[in-house]
């Protein structure tokens, strides 16, 4: 039997290495379940556009795909738990722009946006409502602000700092110079259902926690921060035909990773939810919600979040907001 030499002996050596990495490329990723782990209560824009992209993943990879909800803090706490997590690309944060406002609306958010986490992929986006109780008896913004100026009143939002929040103080009190009441829950689904309760008089929310209830007239809808009307709800008219023109926020949800996680992992789900978004149900379903499809590469969705954390950090120092 020949000997093999010690040059013979490296080169397997190295082939052996490779093979993992050769593994991974061809798709070994998701070997197992997969968690999505969503920093905020259930029925928000983050959950809803999660579980839609999750059950969708899972269908294609032949792999669970497990959104769970850990709220807390602004989205925070949900946020260092994947930062701090195994880089295997197995731990998934599903978050909103809360994740770009955070760092300069706290004075410690627990987690470096640019350093611990990579991006995947901006999922969708999805512009912000200012929304009342139909009983309140108004039906555009200038009738609001009206009533408020003689009435107190409350609104409203998913939290304190998330970009609601952040556009109902700009136009309420920078704007108009109103002293309304914010009272933040954790969450969009119960700051929504406050306002449908007649907890509160306002929400400002993003679309998809209150379309149904617009549709089923419990809420009304005084104004949306989109550059034109969108198409889920056409006779809501935009907060800058409404005298505020150039006003325009929304509000997006994305997918991450902690920083360091393969290279593989994180451009195999961009582009697995990349040919989700593209898909005529998935439109359908985010339209229907009121979303808009993004997508895009990680690159991509990487240069965005360095405008947002700049955008972000001059609403929060213009309103004064703060961590209530």
């Amino acid at each position: 039997m020949k000997s093999v030499s010690s040059a013979g002996r490296l080169r397997f050596a190295f082939l052996a290495l490779l093979l993992p990495l050769h593994a991974f490329a061809q798709g070994a990723y998701p070997s197992h379940p997969v968690r999505i782990v969503v920093p905020f209560a259930p029925g928000g824009i983050a959950d809803v556009a999660s579980r839609l992209v999750a059950a969708k993943l899972g269908e294609a990879w032949g792999q669970a795909v497990i959104v769970e909800n850990r709220g807390g803090a602004g989205g925070n706490l949900g946020t260092v738990a994947v930062a701090r997590s195994a880089p295997d690309g197995y731990t998934v944060l599903a978050t909103t722009t809360a994740i770009a406002v955070n760092p300069s609306l706290y004075s410690n958010a627990g987690y470096d946006l640019e350093k611990d986490l990579a991006p995947v992929i901006e999922v969708a986006s999805s512009p912000n409502l200012i929304v009342v109780n139909s009983a309140l008896g108004v039906s555009n913004l200038k009738e609001l602000f009206a009533k408020a100026k003689t009435t107190k009143l409350s609104y409203s939002s998913p939290g304190s700092g998330t970009t609601p929040h952040l556009t109902a103080e700009h136009l309420f009190r920078v704007q108009e110079g109103l002293d309304i009441v914010h009272v933040p829950y954790a969450g969009a689904g119960p700051a929504v259902s406050a306002v449908a309760a007649g907890q509160v008089d306002i929400v400002s929310t993003s679309l998809p926690p209150a379309v149904p209830m617009i549709k089923s007239g419990r809420l009304r809808a005084v104004g949306v921060t989109s550059r034109a009307r969108v198409v889920t709800l056409p006779d809501v008219p935009t907060v800058a035909e409404q005298g505020f023109p150039g006003f325009e926020d929304y509000t997006w949800v994305g997918m991450f990773m902690p920083a360091g996680a393969p290279p593989e992992a994180v451009n195999r789900m961009n582009s697995e939810i990349e040919k989700l978004l593209a898909t005529a149900d998935m439109k359908e379903r985010l339209a229907a919600l009121g979303f808009d499809p993004v997508g895009g590469p990680p690159a991509q969705f990487a240069a965005y979040l360095k405008k947002e954390l700049a955008k972000w950090a001059q609403m929060v120092k213009e309103t004064g907001a703060k961590v209530d």
